[in-house]
């Protein structure tokens, strides 16, 4: 599924975080903020390469690793990668960049960064690299690892 980068995301209406350690307790928002597409790969179209720094691609993992927003039922198999060698993502990440704007990337965009050489924007690279990983990491339910929850938030405790 393709989106250009940097175009607002529309794909779902609402946020949804799942709690990564429980798996069953989760919340839902219609987010206040604007969501930009970054790295909606496509086999068959052009998407721009190049290097990133080795903190970057650290930093992206790591966020990886403590947020879990927009969990799916399916999995989507990376149609860059030749067939029965792709992994699956499932799900999405949320970095906030300026004010009012949240980056909506797909679960597989460290692959994409690394397997196919995918150069995201300078401002998201940037917004990555301000995340504060740790505070994120220490986040317990019913906190969540992004800051711009909203305090109405919808929770499904169980």
């Amino acid at each position: 599924m393709f989106y250009e980068d940097l175009s607002e995301y529309d794909y779902l209406d609402d946020d949804s975080f799942t709690d990564r350690e429980s798996g069953f307790y989760g919340l839902w928002y219609r987010p206040a903020y604007t969501r930009l597409n970054i790295g909606w790969l496509e086999a068959g179209t052009p998407y721009p390469t190049g290097t990133v720094s080795a903190a970057f691609v650290e930093k992206l993992k790591a966020v990886q690793k403590v947020q879990w927003m927009n969990d799916c039922l399916g999995v989507h198999e990376c149609d860059l990668c030749p067939e029965g060698e792709a992994p699956e993502g499932n799900g999405e990440i949320r970095i906030p960049g300026e004010p009012g704007i949240a980056y909506a990337a797909p679960f597989l965009i460290s692959h994409y960064v690394t397997a196919h050489g995918y150069r995201p924007p300078q401002v998201f690279v940037d917004a990555v690299l301000a995340v504060d990983v740790d505070a994120w990491a220490t986040a317990r339910w019913p906190d969540v690892p992004f800051p711009w929850v909203p305090e109405d938030a919808e929770r499904l405790v169980e």
